[in-house]
């Protein structure tokens, strides 16, 4: 399988200042979006250090199977491993510089990778938050991640929830993100491309503001063109009002 990636970032309508992070890295087929949090700019610190600490780590191990410091799960891939502790590290290191720099204190950073392995032909894809992936195929959309959010903490425990007592709960609450505690849970999600599959990966700047009928019809409309997907995706966030720091990453398979 081949691949063809691209991304953006954009403030937004309603922001100062852009607190979101991306990364693509095709030489180790890693594709990182971050959406950082805290006041006084501490969320573009947050959301730097994960993609920078994400890259770092597998620039550094890329001739390894390295965990270290985190163990191995055996019931895992190496990619998986890695992916997820590249993740852990930088949860870490923001946690510990949250502690020792007044400044910062507080911040933190949503985050969804992507990692292909051409020896499996999978594409692992692993999150923290509210950043989500989809995947579109045959014309349709699907989200392959799993919101961290208070709504879905509860319907967890409470499928059966009305509309409104769905309404009754805060937006956009997210209740997991790198930097929060020394340590973090990481979801995965093995997924198989086929050939013309495109997935995007998206801070909720985008998936606040663009239905996902909406995401469908411009991913298929840009066909091949990854850069042209990712610029119409963005604009169409701030034509619905950009209320937030957009970023996505768009990357297509093809045989």
């Amino acid at each position: 399988m081949n691949f063809l990636a691209a991304g953006l970032s954009d403030v937004g309508l309603q922001r100062e200042h852009n607190e979101d992070s991306f990364c693509i890295l095709p030489e180790h087929r890693l594709f990182i979006v971050a959406d950082g949090m805290g006041g006084h700019r501490a969320g573009d610190v947050a959301s730097k250090m994960a993609t920078h600490a994400i890259a770092s780590f597998f620039q550094a191990t890329s001739s390894e199977d390295a965990t270290w410091p985190f163990s191995f799960d055996p019931h895992l891939s190496v990619d998986e491993n890695r992916l997820i502790t590249g993740i852990k590290l930088a949860n870490r290191k923001i946690f510990e510089a949250s502690i020792k720099h007044r400044e910062v204190h507080g911040m933190g950073t949503t985050v969804v990778g992507a990692l292909f392995s051409k020896e499996k032909d999978k594409l692992y894809v692993a999150h923290v938050g509210d950043s989500r992936a989809y995947r579109v195929r045959d014309g349709e959309i699907t989200q392959l991640t799993r919101d961290h959010s208070l709504l879905n903490d509860y319907l967890l425990v409470m499928p059966d929830m009305t509309e409104e007592q769905k309404e009754e709960l805060p937006k956009n609450v997210i209740t997991r993100a790198l930097g929060m505690q020394d340590s973090v849970a990481v979801d995965m999600v093995p997924d198989e491309p086929q050939a013309g599959d495109v997935y995007v990966l998206c801070s909720d700047g985008l998936s606040g503001m663009v239905t996902d009928p909406q995401i469908l019809e411009i991913i298929a409309d840009a066909g091949t063109d990854m850069e042209n997907a990712a610029e119409r995706l963005v604009a169409a966030a701030n034509q619905h009002g950009g209320e937030d720091n957009i970023t996505v990453v768009t990357l297509r398979f093809s045989g």
